[in-house]
């Protein structure tokens, strides 16, 4: 049975503000994220419809706090809380150290990533 921890996947990088660090286990992207500073994926997310991330996601907070932004309302979820995000939504990371995995369709998640993550430049090459 396919498996990845933080430390064992293959995918992913250093971005400054945020370390990503993933594993296509098809037909889903295992995702851990650590945010290092506040992060409003915002103005990364105008290119998309409705300028918000059409990809759902599944996941669990380890640390900190995300902040889904709908367009009329918004979810909170801290650590210790499992999350499901359906399409339509904003990640706000208002909380240095926030840390937590989530589990996205591979097809979804890497249109998504085309246009968010890869606009941070990787530090790590």
């Amino acid at each position: 049975m396919p498996k990845v921890s933080r430390d064992t996947a293959t995918q992913g990088g250093d971005y400054g503000p945020v370390v990503e660090q993933s594993e296509d286990l098809d037909p889903y992207t295992v995702d851990f994220r650590s945010f290092r500073e506040d992060v409003d994926l915002t103005p990364l997310l105008k290119e998309l419809p409705d300028g918000r991330c059409q990809c759902p996601h599944w996941g669990y907070v380890f640390k900190g706090e995300l902040v889904l932004r709908y367009p009329d309302h918004e979810e909170v979820y801290v650590a210790g809380e499992a999350f499901y995000a359906p399409p339509g939504h904003v990640p706000v990371h208002t909380a240095p150290g926030t840390e937590y995995v989530q589990f996205s369709p591979t097809e979804d998640m890497r249109r998504t990533s085309a246009i968010t993550l890869n606009r941070f430049p990787p530090l790590n090459g």
